[in-house]
């Protein structure tokens, strides 16, 4: 009778003890050359080959007596392995059922701001206020449903409701025309609305493809790395993105983002177009709100407005990567579009270098081409530039420095206004963030009789 101890018969064992100590001696008998490494080992005794023979048979025997005690074990375990095959065969074959995921987040802010001298005026010399600013509350909320149906493929919609907009801050309201503005305060309706929406897919692993009916350019193009999300680092929308480059950011349309190869180069490009009914009225006020002494970079009346998706207004964009390395991005950009008839044309430069892990610098340039405005032809440039920090005061932390001009051109006022933002970063948790910046606002408006602009906030970011 065999007795078992553990997971091995106490016979089994001493079967294995004797043939090791049986190898054991046959291996002591040979010469020494057979010991010796990479040499031919002579023959075994017949002695010890009688032994080793012996103690083989009666393992055989235990080797049998073993599968038959266990092959009932042995077929239920191929019965469970061949289900669990069935079973991945299965999910394999229901890759295609769509998956969601809801994420959101929530914008706080307290702003408050002053100006030097007894009014603020326009570009065009209209008096926009003589009064101070109020401090004010504002906030921004955004829930996003990212579906998937295969895995490599999104189909994301976002239901967002903020406050009244760029006037709900002072940096807004002081100088609305020239990209000074709270960039996440300026999407503001008091309403839930559907501020995404649109579908991507991948039809070979270098290309990704976009079509949505509620897209922003700025989701596909002109990115940095130091200077693009307002909710994380800059806010003065001058800064987050190249203010000629994307006049009209949101619409109806499609994208792509071609990497060749998993390259350094990527190819990417943008079409928006918007609905001529509800939008034109915006368009023909691209400076102010559309009284006598403001400025349109669009002709007043005249030209197409076709509408539709091939229509006038449109927006058309093109942006060459180059990246060779993790840290170092190039971005060469051109835009194209048309709005009541008028065609305008900007050429756009993004850069950004990670210095070190903790220090990164980002530029961009721009220089667009109006004609037929209510000045005439204009060419303005803008550039803007900046430093950002990491890990500064804790881990996680985010501290940047940016300046930005953004329409330097000699018909509109008698200077150039500059914008200058400081602000740091300090995460509480996993799921807050709060960021105390600062604006600094000269010659606003491009007229150097408006003193400086200075405004305070403190944004509060809650993700979930």
């Amino acid at each position: 009778m065999i007795f078992k101890t553990g997971f091995y018969p106490v016979k089994a064992q001493k079967v294995a003890i004797q043939v090791v100590f049986a190898l054991g001696i046959w291996y002591a008998h040979l010469p020494a050359v057979a010991q010796t490494p990479h040499t031919i080992i002579a023959a075994p005794e017949p002695a010890d080959l009688e032994q080793a023979e012996s103690i083989l048979a009666e393992d055989f025997i235990t080797v049998r007596q073993l599968q038959a005690e266990f092959s009932d074990e042995r077929a239920n375990l191929q019965n469970q392995v061949d289900e669990i095959a069935a079973r991945l065969t299965r999910l394999e074959s229901q890759q295609f059922s769509p998956t969601s995921q809801l994420s959101g987040q929530a914008i706080f802010a307290v702003n408050a701001g002053v100006f030097e001298g007894d009014r603020v005026i326009s570009p065009r010399g209209a008096t926009v206020t003589r009064d101070q600013p109020n401090p004010t509350l504002l906030y921004r909320f955004s829930v996003d449903i990212n579906t998937s149906f295969n895995g490599n493929d999104l189909l994301k919609l976002r239901l967002s409701a903020a406050s009244a907009g760029s006037n709900d801050n002072a940096a807004g309201l002081l100088e609305p025309n020239l990209g000074s503005a709270l960039d996440f305060a300026i999407p503001g309706t008091e309403q839930i609305s559907l501020s995404r929406l649109y579908y991507t897919f991948n039809p070979t692993p270098d290309l990704s493809v976009t079509a949505g009916a509620r897209m922003v350019a700025g989701d596909f193009i002109d990115k940095n790395r130091y200077a693009n999300v307002s909710f994380r680092d800059f806010s003065t929308q001058a800064l987050i993105n190249n203010f000629l480059l994307v006049p009209r950011p949101g619409g109806s349309g499609g994208a792509i983002d071609w990497r060749p190869g998993q390259g350094a180069f990527s190819l990417r490009a943008v079409y928006i177009a918007s609905s001529a009914a509800e939008d034109l009225p915006e368009n023909q006020q691209f400076f102010g709100g559309g009284g006598v002494n403001n400025i349109r970079l669009f002709p007043i009346s005249g030209g197409g407005a076709g509408g539709g998706l091939l229509g006038d207004p449109y927006l058309a964009i093109a942006e060459l990567e180059y990246a060779p390395t993790r840290s170092l991005a190039v971005r060469l950009q051109y835009s194209r579009g048309e709005v009541l008839g008028s065609n305008f044309q900007v050429l756009g430069v993004n850069f950004d270098w990670a210095i070190t892990p903790e220090i990164g610098i980002f530029a961009r340039y721009g220089y667009a081409s109006y004609p037929e405005t209510t000045v005439g032809d204009i060419r303005p440039n803008y550039w803007s530039a900046g430093v950002s920090f990491q890990n500064v005061l804790r881990k996680g932390d985010l501290a940047g420095i940016g300046i930005a001009q953004p329409f330097i051109v000699t018909e509109i006022g008698n200077t150039t206004q500059t914008n200058i933002e400081a602000f740091y970063n300090f995460p509480l948790n996993d799921h807050i963030r709060i960021t105390p910046l600062l604006q600094v606002i000269s010659n606003a408006a491009n007229q150097n009789s408006n003193g400086v602009i200075v405004t305070g906030t403190i944004r509060t970011v809650f993700t979930f």
